[in-house]
């Protein structure tokens, strides 16, 4: 089914916790939130369950207009980034719980929860109290429970942030394939830009209430509709400068440029926003389109895989983000190498104008 968001806003007093949005989200795939903590996620995700009501707008699910019905009214589940469970309840009766409230039949109840605890391998823990599970085993749990209500929309907010690195691995390559063919719109909420891209499906770009960009989550990522949409798409930080074109190339100083290539030729001469991501700037030469640059290095955050080096350039902190170990002084200058063929170009209003 379906879930549209037509022109809706949220006002809190005199604050704006959601400005006028207008979204889609299909079924066919997880639709994605992406944005910082504070971004409107969660007031976003408060809307669509019926816990809230816009201040202005409608919002439609499955073709009717469900804005103001109650969550009690809606079959939706909504799975939060702390282990919401019954402290009293056992295993089995926290997954069973919306199914006694809809009144299921003890033989249905009994199904489903076997079906879902096999599926989320947690049938040998059915008798076992939250407080006798792992916090992976606890947010299983949590996801077992909207499973088995078989609900028409399924909201996660930030579901595996409270666990441990492995586990996190694990559940995120689990929960396409738990949702996969179960008829149910998926909405998923996340400050990670990776979890966005290894999720895939659809993603909406947020920044403090506004939507800024929806679209395929590879898409979005490669070409962001402006800069504000590529920052929040970034993790380390996306680096930005200012440049200049002129004469065929682009200026960032006077000892470094590049040639103008592509469709960057239809660019007017003047001076433009550049952003790269940190991943395309690294300590040794690329392949091609390779440009030499110097900084003083700030910081190192060096890690059995890769090097992450915060550098100055011009006055504008930039980052590295590199394969392998590679050893910097603080405080000393360096030469790091960009590949300018991952740059994108952003006019007057960051809107994105060539890549």
């Amino acid at each position: 089914m379906t879930l549209e968001l037509r022109h809706v806003s949220k006002r809190v007093g005199a604050e704006m916790y959601i400005y006028e949005s207008s979204l889609e989200f299909r079924e066919d795939g997880f639709n994605i939130l992406l944005g910082t903590t504070l971004a409107g996620k969660t007031s976003l995700m408060q809307l669509m369950a019926g816990l809230e009501r816009p201040t202005s707008g409608e919002i439609w699910f499955g073709g009717k207009n469900v804005t103001g019905v109650s969550v009690q009214k809606r079959n939706v589940s909504m799975v939060h980034q702390q282990f919401i469970n019954y402290p009293n309840f056992s295993v089995f009766e926290n997954i069973a719980s919306p199914l006694r409230v809809a009144r299921l039949a003890r033989a249905e109840i009994d199904r489903r929860v076997g079906e879902v605890s096999e599926m989320l391998r947690l049938t040998p823990m059915l008798d076992r109290r939250p407080s006798e599970l792992s916090g992976g085993q606890q947010q299983r749990t949590a996801l077992a429970r909207a499973l088995a209500k078989d609900s028409d929309l399924v909201l996660l907010d930030e579901p595996l942030a409270n666990l441990d690195y492995k586990l996190r691995e694990e559940l995120r390559d689990e929960l396409p394939r738990l949702f996969r063919d179960r008829g149910c719109t998926v909405v998923y909420a996340t400050s990670e830009p990776t979890e966005a891209l290894l999720l895939g499906g659809y993603t909406a770009t947020m920044h403090e209430g506004r939507i800024t960009q929806f679209g395929e989550t590879a898409t979005v990522y490669r070409q962001p509709a402006d800069l504000l949409s590529a920052q929040v798409f970034s993790d380390p930080p996306i680096n930005t400068a200012t440049v200049t074109k002129q004469n065929g190339r682009f200026v960032l100083s006077e000892a470094v440029s590049w040639p103008v290539s592509g469709n960057q030729e239809a660019l007017r001469d003047g001076r433009y926003a550049v952003a790269i991501r940190p991943h395309h700037v690294t300590p040794f030469a690329q392949e091609k389109n390779d440009v030499r640059i110097e900084g003083r290095v700030l910081v190192t955050e060096l890690s059995g895989s890769e090097s992450v080096v915060h550098f100055d350039l011009g006055g504008q902190t930039w980052i590295s983000q590199s394969h392998g170990i590679h050893a910097f002084e603080v405080g000393a200058s360096a030469s790091f190498h960009v590949d300018t063929g991952q740059c994108m170009y952003f006019g007057d209003d960051n809107e994105l104008l060539a890549a």
